[in-house]
């Protein structure tokens, strides 16, 4: 028998995240259910694929890991963690300063008039990018890999030696290898209390790679779902730390436990397709002016410093110079291994122009 949630439409959150069932069957395709006894242990068995109903539902596989409380009848089992993965917490000019309504736009890239807070990626070749793209895929990868870093600098392309999507870890192996991260962040980063563990997995609406959105979540907030809010200029709140978004679980020194699964799903929306003053990841992705998978790396360094540099040097510009790398870094297995990027410490090392 298989202990889980079962996902429906996040219209019915407030009601799923109470619902313990016991069935036969691992899944229904209609719904889709995961063994929430084997997703909190440590050795996590392989994710049903009907998990993942839809594209940008991986992302909200960090809203597994929420604050809500199982109910008593669910015994979880907090291991020590293996991996902890890297994390570097902002620093002064170091937010994420993604377009806003405000910023100039070119006649490739024009800005319309009323914000886009749904936006999809408008590329196929990006919002689909493989041929056999399936979002219920979590083995759409070359599997776990091995923990390192690669210092990236240039302009995203495989010509420069950013890696290409077939080097992309699956997300099956990516979620695994952040489980101890998401269910420990909070603590150890003096956010508050831990993600008590997994509840609820949304259908959600948007054609954007589910490991690239989870990749920035990691980056984000470490999957910590009362990630402090901060503002270096911008507002930054919740998982995704987005554009003075609505939602978030530790805002103006107020934390909530439990997190709302309304709430969670909501940072990941707002962060990925936009809010009301400011882009999310599909908005940096039609911006990117690319449709290869140098698109995701621009797409990165748009969320994070608005713009591309002058240079058409991902290291260069404002904010988080090696941020792009990170999330290279991310979608190729990184999770604890040391970082080999200066370009933040030692600008010079990389030889960082801020234009």
């Amino acid at each position: 028998m298989y202990k889980g949630i079962r996902v429906l439409p996040w219209e019915a959150a407030s009601v799923i995240q109470k619902q313990i069932l016991n069935i036969k069957n691992s899944c229904w395709l209609a719904a889709g259910l995961f063994d929430l006894d084997s997703i909190l242990d440590s050795q996590l068995v392989p994710l049903p694929p009907c998990v993942l109903s839809y594209t940008a539902v991986s992302a909200l596989l960090v809203g597994t890991a929420i604050a809500n409380p199982f109910p008593p009848s669910v015994t979880v089992k907090h291991d020590a963690p293996t991996k902890i993965a890297h994390y570097t917490p902002k620093f002064p000019s170091g937010g994420n300063y993604m377009p806003s309504r405000a910023s100039r736009h070119t006649t490739k890239s024009p800005r319309p008039l009323k914000r886009e807070t749904s936006e999809r990626v408008h590329n196929t070749n990006l919002a689909n990018y493989n041929a056999n793209y399936n979002a219920n895929n979590i083995k759409d990868g070359v599997g776990g890999g091995n923990d390192s870093y690669t210092m990236y600098s240039g302009d995203g392309s495989t010509s420069a030696g950013w890696p290409s999507k077939s080097r992309w870890v699956s997300f099956e192996d990516m979620f695994n290898n952040y489980k101890s991260t998401m269910l420990n962040s909070c603590a150890w980063n003096g956010w508050g209390p831990n993600n008590s563990g997994p509840e609820v997995v949304s259908k959600a609406r948007l054609p954007i790679d589910h490991r690239f959105i989870l990749a920035v979540v990691m980056q984000e907030s470490s999957g910590c779902v009362r990630a402090p809010t901060t503002n270096y200029g911008v507002r930054n709140p919740g998982l995704m730390q987005d554009h003075n978004g609505a939602a978030s679980c530790n805002d103006a020194g107020k934390v909530h436990n439990a997190c709302p699964s309304d709430t969670i799903y909501q940072m990941i929306s707002e962060g990925t397709a936009g809010t009301d003053d400011g882009d999310g990841l599909a908005n940096c992705i039609n911006g990117a002016g690319r449709d290869d998978v140098a698109a995701f790396y621009r797409a990165a360094r748009i969320y994070n410093s608005g713009s591309v540099s002058s240079t058409g040097q991902l290291q260069d510009g404002i904010a988080t110079h090696c941020y792009a790398s990170d999330i290279a870094n991310r979608l190729t297995v990184w999770v604890g291994a040391a970082s080999k990027c200066t370009c933040d410490s030692d600008p010079g090392s990389c030889g960082t122009k801020t234009n």
